[in-house]
């Protein structure tokens, strides 16, 4: 299951809600003075709060409550009306003598940090229209009503974001006629998903139920749901297929469902021509996509992503020609991408079809699609080269073409430099054995942040081109046959934070520019890089890149032939969280100037020629996880305390002179015989840096596809 997202919980389209408040506020005046009853149940409510936001300052016993912060009365009645009180900053508990308030119509308490429970007095309101507690801290379940409940005319229930348990009690929906709205998303509900409202309110449009723990099969009875236009319970724990009832409702505009366990295939979805959005994606369906897909004229979104379906793409899909996304990536689709006609799609913005079985050329109707800004093809079997076509795609942003057979990458990166929009660039396993184009003409990509050209066995030297990408956040020019120094200007590129050439053969000393990277020397500077806003997320080796901590810095120059010194100013990179060193012929002592490096989640100096004491002040480094100095000529007693109690005796296997508690070698003891790394050891250990990496950045696993044994950018 994939981590949480709450910012998105309550951006939910909904005419009803927005309708629900301008005909509160047309009703309301901020006239006249409220009732005795009225404000003394205010009153009670500002008792409740241990923190107030301020409000005592406003709300005086001794005032008109109808001028109060928050409140708004009728005329000319004086009757409060409506509470505002979002994001305030509240503390503590809502008071149930708010059910005293017989004009209530609107109450909003949202984003606050109030706990306790959601009073029965508000649920059983004669008068309470709209109610908003989401964002909040409150516990516990929802209480059953009394079976001699009068009716309730709330339209609009929202607890979003909450910490409720329990399952949804039956007899609360049947006093609610006037349900329009439930949002119950982000809690922790257990049991089936309730249907109950759809019988009960004949207007029933929205049952928003993501992220809680709802399980079993999706009742049958959704079908009474007549009115419902909008269904989501994804990130749950449902399982069986869609039932056939779910299609006979015509109204649904979206139907979400991702991150469950459902099965089975999608025959009859084209009965809901009304859908705008459908979201299976994550779940177990098989099948294909049927040929009636392209019934669905006012689709826009379509995600089946990470499932189990096969077949080919169907013809059909052409006509549903108002689609903006469609993320298929992470199944078994086969045949010729080709059979889609993508020029009848204009409005197309993102195309996902990464880990599938297509095969065929790249069709030249996806050129047509003139707003696209995402494009990812990679890990397919298409051939062929890139059209320079892809330059009439002038909003293209991210583009990831990983493991696609191409050549001549000069050619290819001529063509590119066409697309002016492009930030995020990955081409690696392609152009094998070519040479690393030295051409200074290669210009264009003044906006890319991010470049991959990884796996290549690419030969020849770190390019002088890659100089002019200003704005560049991440390269990785990893597993290729490069040769040649570090060059100096790889500090001018202001905001390089991540920087991979492992496994090559650049040779000399590592270079003191290198460590005058700005983005890396300072804690207090982060990246302008925001994967919360990629057109699509990042994979590497399975792991889903989504968001950078203050401190994100990568340096990896492992498997090279450096030779020297550590530098001493390795010292000024306090942002590295990762610094990987190993398989070189590094010299000298390692510099006390890493215990800086307080950020440190992973340090590598393995299989070097580094002598002299492991600096006891590394102990203080708190977030070491990560460690490994294993076959070098390191003497003398190992420190412990801090992190070093942690660390497994391989981490310092190789170095016959050191001495510790951890080792069989104590100190004071005869010697022991060196232990050497192996490859086993070596695999071990990057699979353990890729997971503390993954858990760094914000994990999100791909799928069975993925081995950790491949560290690529796709």
């Amino acid at each position: 299951m994939q981590p949480l997202n709450r910012s998105h919980m309550n951006q939910i389209p909904i005419p009803f809600f927005g309708l629900a408040l301008v005909l509160l506020v047309s009703l309301v005046s901020p006239t006249s003075s409220c009732t005795e009853q009225d404000k003394s149940s205010l009153l009670q409510l500002l008792a409740g709060f241990s923190r107030d936001g301020g409000l005592t300052a406003s709300w005086r016993s001794n005032t008109d409550c109808c001028m109060w912060e928050g409140i708004t009365c009728s005329s000319p009645n004086r009757m409060v009306t409506d509470i505002f009180l979002a994001s305030r900053g509240l503390e503590g508990r809502i008071s149930p003598f708010l059910g005293n308030l017989t004009g209530l119509l609107c109450l909003d308490m949202s984003r606050n940090s109030l706990s306790g429970g959601l009073p029965l007095e508000l649920v059983q309101s004669t008068s309470i229209i709209v109610i908003d507690v989401s964002f909040n801290r409150l516990t516990g379940g929802l209480t059953e009503l009394p079976s001699s409940a009068p009716l309730q005319p709330l339209q609009v229930l929202n607890i979003s974001s909450n910490l409720f348990t329990g399952r949804f009690p039956s007899t609360i929906w049947g006093a609610m006629k006037s349900l329009v709205l439930l949002n119950a998303s982000t809690n922790s509900f257990t049991g089936q998903i309730p249907t109950t409202p759809c019988v009960s309110s004949p207007y029933f449009a929205v049952l928003e139920l993501s992220f809680n723990q709802f399980s079993g099969s999706i009742p049958r009875g959704v079908s009474n749901c007549t009115m419902l236009k909008l269904l989501s319970a994804g990130y749950n724990n449902l399982s069986g297929t869609l039932p056939e009832e779910l299609f006979n409702v015509t109204s649904l505009e979206k139907l979400s469902f991702p991150s469950n366990r459902l099965e089975g295939a999608l025959g009859g979805i084209n009965k809901l021509t009304n859908l705008v959005t459908l979201d299976l994606g994550g779940n177990e369906r098989s099948g294909n996509i049927p040929e009636s897909i392209g019934d669905l004229k006012r689709l826009e979104e379509l995600h089946l992503e990470h499932n189990n379906m096969s077949g080919e793409l169907p013809t059909t899909l052409s006509n549903c020609t108002n689609l903006v996304t469609i993320d298929l990536k992470s199944n078994y689709f086969s045949g010729k991408l080709t059979k889609v006609n993508f020029s009848n799609l204009p409005n197309l913005t993102k195309l996902d079809l990464l880990y599938n079985r297509l095969t065929g050329k790249i069709p030249d109707s996806i050129y047509s699609c003139s707003k696209l800004t995402a494009l990812r093809l990679s890990c397919n079997h298409f051939h062929g080269q890139l059209s320079e076509r892809i330059g009439n795609l002038k909003s293209l942003s991210f583009l990831s073409l990983f493991n696609m057979s191409l050549t001549n990458i000069t050619r290819t990166l001529q063509i590119l430099r066409s697309s002016r929009s492009l930030n995020i660039l990955l081409i690696g396993l392609n152009f094998m054995h070519e040479t690393m184009p030295e051409d200074d003409n290669i210009n264009g990509f003044e906006n890319l942040q991010v470049i991959s050209m990884e796996s290549c066995s690419l030969s020849g030297t770190i390019p002088n081109w890659l100089s002019k990408l200003k704005n560049l956040e991440i390269l990785s020019l990893s597993n290729n046959q490069l040769s040649g120094p570090i060059p100096d200007w790889i500090s001018s590129l202001n905001f390089l934070f991540y920087l991979d050439i492992s496994n090559n053969s650049i040779t000399g000393k590592i270079p003191t520019t290198l460590t005058e990277m700005p983005m890396v020397k300072s804690e207090k500077t982060q990246a302008h890089l925001d994967p919360s806003v990629f057109p699509l997320p990042i994979y590497r080796g399975g792991l889903e890149y989504r968001k950078p901590n203050v401190s994100t810095g990568l340096l990896d120059l492992s498997n090279n032939k450096l030779t020297g010194e550590i530098p001493w100013e390795i010292g000024q990179l306090t942002s590295l969280y990762s610094l990987n060193l190993s398989f070189n012929d590094l010299t000298g002592q390692i510099p006390i100037s890493i215990c800086n490096l307080t950020n440190l989640y992973v340090l590598d100096l393995s299989k070097n020629n580094l002598t002299g004491a492991i600096p006891l002040a590394l102990n203080s480094l708190h977030f070491l996880s990560r460690f490994n100095i294993s076959n070098n000529d390191l003497e003398g007693p190992i420190p412990s305390g801090g992190q070093f109690d942690t660390f497994e005796a391989s981490s310092f296997d190789g170095n016959n002179k050191l001495c510790g508690s951890m080792l069989i070698h104590k100190c004071g003891s005869a010697e022991a015989p060196p232990a050497m790394i192996t490859s086993t050891n070596l695999i071990d250990y990057k699979a353990a840096f890729l997971i503390a990496f993954g858990a760094f950045f914000g994990v999100g696993v791909l799928y069975d596809q993925i081995v950790l044994s491949r560290y690529y950018f796709v």
